[in-house]
Order: C-alpha cells, then structure tokens, then sequence
C-alpha cells in the first residue's frame, strides 16, 4: 500500500508532467508560427525584388501603376493568408490547452477525494457522527471538484469559441 508521501508525490508528478507538456504545447505553436512568418517575409522579399525588377523595366506610367497594383494585392493576399493560419494555429493549441487544463482538473480532484478518503479510512474513528461528517465532507469536496470541472470547460469554451467564429468570417 502507497504512503501518503507516496501519493502526494505521484500528484506532483502528474502535475509537473502536466506543466511540461503546456510549455511544450507552447513552445511547438510559437515554433510553428515563427517558421509560418519566416517563409511568408523570404516569400515576399523575393517577390519585392521580382516588382522592383520588373518596374525598373517599364517605360510606360500606366505599367507601373499596374504592376504596383498587383503587387499591392498579391502581398495583402499574402498578410492575410498568413493571418488566418496563426489564427488557426492558435485556436488548435487553445482547443488542446484546454483539453489538458480540463482532464488535468477532472483527474487531479478525483485523485485528490480518493486521497483524502484513503487518509480518513485509516484513522480510528468510533463516533458514527463524527463519520458520518466526514463522509459528508468528503462528498460536498468531491461535487465542488466536479462543479469546478464543469465551470472551467464551460468558460474555457465560451473562451474559444467566438475566436474560432472570427476566424470563419
């Protein structure tokens, strides 16, 4: 049989695992973004010298304005392709965060009762009184747990989901 000590540190290290794999989360989408950004700068560098080529060629006023046009609006395409995609990348690893954020406190509070029930069936206790408000502690944590839970992944969505709407827009 686990010793508290046991389990208070098999708690730990589930959250510690849990904050790991945040910061990884995290980490991944701030790398994903950053090469998303890179390629779109080299991508529009290249075609700026591409435009600054090509007007440097014209003769013609109506030609440059046509060709500054263009690429006016093949870079704003550009900028707003790549502000959708950082909004998608982001909306994916909110959705995650918040799928770990919510198993994280389903999990912690029920291993969290199960722990502290384990603690109170050890103890000798004569009174059935005395028991009886334990058991009943024991149940209002375990609903308050459980509420927490509920209320957490309900504003956690309520979070997400007019981003998620802005970005289909």
């Amino acid at each position: 049989m686990a010793t508290k000590q046991d389990q208070v540190n098999e708690l730990q290290k589930k959250n510690l695992e849990a904050a790991v794999r945040l910061a990884q989360m995290s980490i991944e989408n701030s790398q994903r973004i950053m090469e998303l950004q890179v390629a779109v700068a080299k991508s529009l560098f290249e075609e700026g010298v591409e435009n600054a080529k090509a007007l440097s060629s014209v003769k013609d006023p109506k030609q440059a304005i046509e060709l500054r046009t263009q690429y006016a609006q093949s870079t704003t395409e550009k900028m707003l392709s790549c502000a959708r995609e950082m909004a998608e990348l982001t909306n994916r690893t909110q959705a995650e965060v918040g799928k770990l954020v919510g198993e994280q406190l389903s999990t912690g509070g029920k291993e969290m009762f199960e722990a502290m029930q384990k603690m109170f069936t050890g103890m000798p206790i004569n009174d059935q009184n005395a028991m009886t408000a334990l058991q009943t502690a024991m149940d209002t944590t375990r609903s308050a747990f459980e509420q927490m839970t509920r209320a957490s992944s309900e504003a956690f969505q309520m979070f997400t989901q007019p981003a998620a709407t802005k970005t289909k827009k």
